[in-house]
């Protein structure tokens, strides 16, 4: 009879076991099954991903997650898509990943506090903490910046940055999108917008740049864009991780398509104009810190 009453326990185990083992399915496991690599990103943000006058999502960060589609591909053998879903802020992002509803989330600032929940790849960009004022308006300084309205750009980074640096501005956060941020400072609602200075300077593109700057000169404060992936999932971060030192070696070798498409953002008729030797130092150092992809083995 104990027996009996033993085996019938293991029966009520076993599916309850099998349903855990397959929420514990990673990322490529899950690729692999359905074909679709699930994507939470923001779709207002320039140059990292928004959608076009086409009404196409676009962006840098956007090339990026093509260049990871298709290496899980290689890896695979089949198919990848990409399926979107909209998720504006890094919180929402990061409960996105972890509830297993999407599987990446780029253009992200890393933080030591998000790290402590998601894995971050290595950085594709670097920026750090800027002013969007309307110019004449010398909010260059951290006094300057006492009682001022500061909106941000969706990004905790920007709220912990400007509350030490001047703890006397107001922060507003009212604002959902870098549209509703920059119409308010056009008519005059707020005094600046706090964020990361390229998409920054993607914002100033939505309405006149020449009626704007973007102070200070040097950075409130800098930090690496990357991507978020879940925990221990360590095959899928290593095709991330592929596919982005592949992208920054091809640029450094001056792979005429990668420079093509970087330069479409970053280039000196670019959307975000970057000194070349600034982009390539910076992709230099990512890749030695790594290691050199062999081009025989990127074939």
């Amino acid at each position: 009879m104990k027996k009996i009453l033993q085996l019938v326990g293991l029966g009520c185990i076993l599916p309850m076991f099998l349903a855990s083992a397959s929420l514990a399915e990673t990322v490529v496991e899950k690729v692999a099954r359905t074909g679709f690599l699930t994507v939470g990103t923001r779709f207002d943000a320039i140059p990292y991903s928004y959608v076009n006058e086409k009404g196409e999502l676009v962006g840098y960060s956007m090339d990026v997650l093509e260049r990871i589609r298709k290496r899980l591909e290689t890896r695979l053998g089949r198919p990848v898509t990409l399926q979107m879903i909209e998720a504006n802020q890094p919180g929402e992002k990061i409960n996105l990943i972890r509830s297993g509803d999407i599987d990446i989330a780029c253009s992200t600032a890393f933080t030591w506090e998000r790290a402590k929940v998601v894995d971050f790849s290595i950085s594709y960009s670097i920026s750090g903490i800027r002013i969007l004022a309307k110019k004449g308006s010398n909010l260059s300084t951290p006094q300057s910046l006492i009682g001022k309205r500061i909106a941000l750009v969706p990004t905790s980074a920007a709220v912990d940055v400007i509350k030490l640096v001047q703890p006397q501005a107001t922060i507003v956060t009212t604002y959902s999108t870098a549209e509703e941020a920059i119409e308010a400072l056009k008519t005059g609602k707020i005094d600046a917008i706090a964020g990361d200075s390229i998409s920054l300077a993607g914002t100033m593109l939505r309405d006149n740049p020449q009626a704007y700057e973007i102070v200070p000169e040097e950075a409130l404060a800098n930090f690496g864009i990357a991507c978020m992936v879940p925990e221990d999932n360590s095959t899928f971060l290593d095709d991330v991780n592929y596919a982005i030192v592949k992208m920054m070696q091809d640029y450094i070798t001056n792979d005429t398509a990668t420079v093509s498409q970087i330069d479409r953002w970053f280039g000196s008729q670019g959307m975000v104009p970057i000194p070349p030797e600034l982009l390539k130092g910076f992709f230099a150092f990512k890749v030695i810190e790594h290691a050199q992809i062999n081009p025989q083995e990127a074939k």
